[in-house]
């Protein structure tokens, strides 16, 4: 008989781990767990779930809410109870269950994990201080009724990209957005940065957002920044709302969503130009430039925008290739020849030739015309070597392909090709250089020729002179006598 009660006994105490296990079963699955988040849960209300996992009753308030805030939140609903509470969420829509979700969120206190929950009403966010990804965003607040739950964050980030157009002075042609292009020194190059803005805009109280850009020492920003909403087809001015550094590296807003129109499918979009300057790379390595965007990434966080955490995301890069083209100075025989001079032009759309420089050697030997893109140009020798036959005016032409769709854009070829006059050219697209040897030859000593008629003139000439020397001699000695 006592065993019998033992087995009971023992029977009862498996079941009832059995029943109890089960009520504290409850997990929570988050789909992208394994993205460089760590989530945790907070128990909003604690109560028993229905058979069919959808209701839960006899509300009480969980262990994840502090007790002030359990007096706050019934104050601000005016509500004496959780289960008063309960009752008037069930008729809340999803803008009023986001602002309950951001309340909470100021009162909690005992964060457990997402195994092993017992039915309730909780609040799952990414634990504090563990996004370890700079370009990543925390999640906003998800209220569950748990039973077995498979949840999606609700993060999203921004993205940004840098382009810019390329344009042949020649042809005319101007390319679309894209990724590299080749300039001449002195040119306006222009620029676009393009930033998309996070699915749940909507979560934050503010949204702060930075487009931060870098152009190399080759480009020197011409303060002409114009800033855009972009939505669908429609385009708004926002330049005065942002701050726009003098150097054009920062385009800040504190609270973008403190502008009219703004939506989580809007754009922003900044314009401006840059002058290729004398510092300019020449060749492949180029003159690169990047953006990378900092924004707000708690959308939890009730401060201002100015002092919400923030997320970075990777850099964007283009790149605007210059070349140059070196003329060798020779002879007929291939050396080195001094005292030349000359003029590089370049062929507009319309077909008119520009000055682009005059180089006059002196002493040297080698002209090297730097910062130049595709198109066509003319070099004139305008400072012949003495002694020397002046060249025909050399005609060519500059083709280079770069990428165009590249997270690193590279100068891909380079070539020269002469179209009238004598030069050949070798290419090096490594250091962005077009060689050629431009010859002079040696002028002609054209012989002299004398005849018998002359030869007669000087005879007599010579005759006259000492003529004229005895007669003087002559004259002297009678007048002695």
């Amino acid at each position: 008989m006592k065993k019998i009660k033992l087995m009971l006994v023992t029977f009862i105490a498996v079941l009832t781990v059995i029943i109890g296990g089960k009520a504290l079963a409850y997990d929570v699955t988050v789909s992208d767990a394994n993205t460089g988040h760590t989530y945790e849960s907070e128990q909003v209300f604690s109560g028993s779930l229905s058979d069919d996992g959808t209701t839960l009753s006899n509300i009480q308030w969980g262990t994840g809410v502090t007790e002030a805030g359990k007096t706050a939140i019934e104050t601000d609903y005016h509500v004496n109870s959780a289960q008063e509470l309960a009752e008037k969420m069930t008729k809340f829509s999803a803008a009023d269950a986001e602002a309950f979700a951001a309340e909470v969120g100021n009162y909690l206190q005992k964060p457990a994990g997402l195994s092993g929950l017992e039915a309730g009403y909780y609040l799952i966010k990414d634990k504090d201080g563990t996004l370890d990804h700079a370009d990543k965003a925390y999640t906003s607040y998800i209220l569950k009724l748990v039973k077995n739950e498979k949840v999606t964050p609700k993060s999203d980030v921004p993205t940004v990209t840098k382009k810019v157009k390329d344009t042949n002075d020649t042809t005319g042609v101007t390319t679309d957005w894209q990724d590299a292009a080749d300039y001449d020194i002195n040119d306006k190059v222009p620029f676009q940065l393009t930033a998309t803005l996070p699915s749940n805009l909507a979560s934050y109280k503010e949204y702060s957002l930075e487009l931060k850009d870098t152009l190399s020492s080759g480009l020197t920003y011409n303060k002409d920044a114009k800033i855009y909403l972009v939505n669908g087809i429609n385009k708004a001015d926002v330049t005065a709302l942002f701050t726009v550094a003098d150097d054009g590296s920062s385009f800040k807003i504190n609270n973008l969503k403190s502008i009219d129109g703004v939506l989580s499918s809007s754009k922003i979009v900044v314009e401006y130009s840059a002058k290729l300057n004398e510092n300019a790379v020449v060749g492949v390595e180029g003159n690169p430039n990047e953006v990378s965007l900092v924004y707000s990434n708690n959308p939890n966080f009730t401060g201002n925008g100015e002092t919400s955490p923030k997320g970075d995301t990777p850099k964007d890069k283009v790149r605007v290739f210059t070349y140059q083209v070196v003329v060798n100075k020779v002879d007929q025989d291939g050396n080195p020849l001094k005292g030349a001079g000359f003029t590089l032009y370049k062929k507009d759309i319309s077909g008119v030739w520009h000055t682009v420089k005059v180089l006059n050697s002196g002493d040297a030997t080698t002209f090297a015309f730097k910062g130049l893109d595709d198109g066509d140009y003319k070099l004139s020798e305008t400072v012949t070597p003495s002694g020397y036959n002046s060249i025909a005016d050399i005609e060519f032409s500059i083709t280079a392909e770069h990428d165009t769709l590249s997270d690193n854009p590279t100068l891909i070829s380079l070539s020269g090709k002469t179209t009238s006059g004598t030069a050949t050219f070798s290419s090096d697209s490594n250091i962005g250089t077009l060689s050629t040897k431009v010859e002079n030859k040696k002028g002609s000593i054209l012989p002299s020729t004398g005849s018998i008629g002359t030869k007669v003139f000087y005879l007599a000439g010579i005759i006259l002179v000492l003529g004229a020397g005895v007669l003087i001699v002559t004259k002297k000695r009678t007048e002695m006598t």
